[in-house]
């Protein structure tokens, strides 16, 4: 039987290998698009593709996290049996902050008009938004993957926290977040372009994941500098706690809509939607904002996150992870 950590490495490389082949599709769609027409081109046939790429990548990452989960949990000697089964559509074509995912994917079309108004060569701006694009492409994918992973472990009862597994080369804002261990439910900190894991736990210790000292000496300090900054690498290397010379926490948050309370998302709430579709069955209520063409349900849709944040205790996790569509 593979260990925790050759289980927790196939699952890094099932998503890295996938956002690798979604971030390269995306790279062949834009070669053939024009700086002069990138607006209509994202509205068009080539943002359809783009879209169907991220989308199709987040199905593959989530399609896997429920297995993933019950051999952890098998191989660390506890029960594989899962109380629900997760619906694999209602984690795709959701943006990281709860929106759809087709209204990021065109942002890149303002930037590089942006970047030209800014005075960019047109070959100039194209760099940028595609550099923009691939950013909100992995990410979004990723991000499914761990909202995934975390509702899964919500379905397993023998889960009771999961690790933070930082993977070279990373950023200093996740180095010093390394190894550490939370309770499954409590959200999990990233930024845009974060490949952080989450590694279920069925006990509270996890010695083989590399601290925050572990992954600063193994890097080089050309790399330490880069990372870290060249002041903060020196103190660090003198001897000064890590985890005092950085801000953990800066540029870091749990994904939200907008200055909400509540993390919510749009995604799936149409009366075809899968959410939706529910709502209507029970009698619940739709409007049309000015200018949309779909009416939605008005009852918003938790995200996953929100729904760790405000539940009381696993069984009212695993209620209301049904009641907005993640578990069946």
């Amino acid at each position: 039987m593979p260990t925790p950590s050759e289980l927790g490495s196939d699952r890094y490389q099932l998503v890295t290998s996938t956002v690798r082949t979604v971030v390269a599709e995306v790279q062949r769609i834009w070669a053939g698009l024009s700086a002069t027409t990138i607006a209509e081109d994202l509205e068009g046939a080539a943002g359809a593709a783009i879209l169907s790429a991220t989308t199709s990548g987040q199905m593959t990452v989530v399609d896997a996290a429920q297995a993933y989960i019950a051999a952890q949990m098998a191989a660390q000697g506890g029960s594989a049996v899962t109380e629900a089964a997760l619906v694999t559509a209602a984690f795709a074509g959701i943006a990281p902050d709860g929106g759809p995912l087709e209204t990021l994917l065109y942002l890149p079309a303002i930037g590089v008009r942006s970047r030209i108004a800014a005075g960019l060569a047109p070959g100039e701006a194209m760099l940028g938004g595609l550099a923009d694009m691939a950013r909100y492409a992995s990410t979004a994918i990723s991000d499914a993957a761990r909202s995934a992973d975390q509702v899964a472990m919500a379905a397993h009862r023998s889960c009771v926290a999961y690790m933070r597994v930082v993977n070279l080369p990373a950023c200093s804002r996740c180095i010093v977040l390394a190894g550490q261990t939370y309770s499954y439910s409590e959200g999990f900190q990233r930024h845009p372009n974060c490949d952080c894991q989450t590694l279920p736990l069925r006990e509270r210790d996890w010695p083989d994941v590399p601290s925050p000292e572990r992954l600063f000496t193994a890097m080089s300090e050309a790399e330490q500098n880069r990372q870290f900054g060249m002041a903060a690498a020196d103190a660090i290397r003198a001897g000064a706690d890590i985890g005092q010379v950085v801000n953990a926490r800066r540029g870091m948050g749990v994904a939200h809509l907008g200055g909400r309370s509540l993390a919510v998302t749009s995604e799936g709430t149409t009366r075809r939607g899968l959410y939706g579709a529910r709502e209507r069955r029970a009698g619940g209520e739709f409007a049309s904002a000015p200018g949309q063409r779909y009416s939605r349900v008005t009852t918003p849709r938790l995200m996953p996150e929100e729904i760790f944040r405000i539940a009381d205790g696993r069984a009212d996790q695993l209620r209301l992870l049904r009641r907005y569509g993640y578990l069946a």
